[in-house]
């Protein structure tokens, strides 16, 4: 029976087959750390249904307005009253959502084209909050106006890159419209898997296989989804992911009602024109820096900061600061081939955090020398007046000269060989600063000499 478990950062799921496989599942995990430096192009929904339209896939009519007045306009021009109001928004759950100025969900219906501006002008410049955004929210700078649809059936279908398929695979479910996780959990039998051979391509055989299961083998179907896979092969997708794919009651026609795309970045050399899409006020700040100087950042909701290089020892060390009683910060893999003008700009993002009362750097050199890294440890010491605690464990490739590099620095950094007691240090330092922190002391972290030279 397929199960649903939750990764350890909360970031993704992971759906287990019956056949014991590992599939990543939902929108969430673009955001999941890899072995990689990978930052996989998520767009908004207008972009996807103008994608699927400019390939022969069925959507409704839609527009996307930036002002009132435009809402008003291509409300009207849709000759209905029955209209729909989405915010765009990187985040799941708009419908469930809400806006911090009270408005109520940021998928709306409205019957009138006045209803529609005077709703659209209460989203436009708004923080939307929803499940997946944080308390933060995000921003709505457009609104997409679109025909509203009454589905009497609506499926489930996406093609997805599936390492544990080794290749993409067509994901398809009778029950559309509702979380593909929640079906996943509650009736695992309603989804069916079915490996893309990359080699081959697509079959007309296994595309009609996959409808047959989801009782929906139909020519126009058959069609559409052959068409989605010829745009992920020409648009270097991760994902499409349509639902719910919809038989309009009214018409008895099918349209792609929701859409979710998402990108290989390797690939923005070949699809310069979709990667100019990309909204950088979706995304933190943080993250978009860590990009430029090619460190791999994901903020988290702790308190000590952490610089690592490798996913995997990134994942340990979190691990080994939550055993220890603190909470990460940060994901932040400096990758192996860091410079120290690099390393200095990874200060840099973790001191942008006003919730970061401790630094955490681990570091085993062995593409990585542990010297480039100590010399942009001391840089950013010295440049950026560090208040807070810094504790160093590096082991591998010049490691001596690193060690030297530090003790020579007369900089107030703590070294440790072991990561256990750098971990166990590093949260009993951070607790002190947060405690003169809610006792309103000044922070001005003044370590003892005994502790730099154990």
């Amino acid at each position: 029976m397929a199960t649903l478990l939750p990764r350890s950062l909360g970031l993704t799921q992971t759906l287990i087959l019956k056949n014991g496989t590992k599939l990543l599942v939902g929108a969430a995990a673009q955001r999941l750390p890899s072995t990689q430096q990978v930052r996989n192009l998520n767009v908004h929904e207008y972009i996807s249904y103008t994608l699927l339209r400019d390939h022969g896939i069925p959507v409704p009519q839609f527009n996307v307005a930036k002002t009132k007045e435009e809402a008003v306009k291509f409300a009207q021009d849709l000759k209905s009253q029955d209209i729909v109001l989405k915010a765009q928004v990187l985040a799941g759950g708009r419908g469930r959502g809400a806006f911090k100025n009270g408005l109520k969900g940021g998928v709306r219906m409205v019957n009138t084209p006045e209803l529609a501006g005077d709703l659209a002008g209460k989203m436009l410049n708004q923080l939307l909050v929803t499940k997946q955004t944080g308390a933060a929210g995000r921003i709505c700078n457009l609104v997409m106006v679109t025909e509203r649809k009454f589905p009497r059936r609506e499926f489930y279908i996406a093609i997805m890159m599936e390492r544990s398929f080794n290749g993409p695979v067509i994901i398809a479910s009778s029950q559309g419209g509702v979380n593909i996780e929640d079906v996943a959990a509650e009736n695992p039998d309603a989804i069916t898997y079915d490996p893309i051979d990359i080699v081959k391509g697509i079959t007309d055989e296994q595309v009609k296989r996959v409808l047959q299961k989801i009782n929906l083998d139909t020519p126009e179907a058959n069609d559409m989804v052959k068409k989605m896979y010829d745009l992920f092969l020409k648009k270097d997708a991760l994902l499409i992911e349509i639902n719910p794919y919809a038989e309009d009651a009214l018409t008895g026609k099918f349209f792609c009602l929701d859409a979710k795309f998402r990108f290989d970045d390797n690939a923005d050399f070949r699809q310069k024109e979709l990667f100019a899409l990309r909204d950088f006020t979706q995304e933190d700040p943080k993250e978009i820096e860590a990009a430029k100087n090619n460190l791999n950042y994901i903020a988290l909701d702790g308190s000590i900061g952490c610089m690592v290089n490798g996913a995997g020892l990134a994942m340990a060390t979190m691990d080994i600061i939550k055993l220890y009683g603190g909470d990460p910060a940060n994901f932040l893999d400096v990758g192996g081939g860091a410079t120290a003008q690099a390393v200095a700009e990874a200060f840099k993002i973790i001191l942008s955090d006003p919730k970061v009362t401790a630094i955490l750097v681990n570091i085993f050199g062995g593409i990585m020398r542990c010297d480039v890294i100590a010399e942009g440890i001391i840089n950013a010491a010295k440049n950026l007046n560090i208040q807070i605690p810094v504790i160093v464990r590096l082991q591998g490739t010049k490691v001596n000269e690193a060690r030297k590099l530090i003790a020579e620095s007369g900089l107030r950094i703590v070294p440790r060989d072991d990561l256990d007691e750098a971990a166990r240090l590093v949260v009993q330092l951070s607790e002190i600063v947060n405690l003169a922190r809610k006792a309103g002391v000044e922070v001005k972290f003044d370590i003892p000499k005994f502790m730099i030279d154990p």
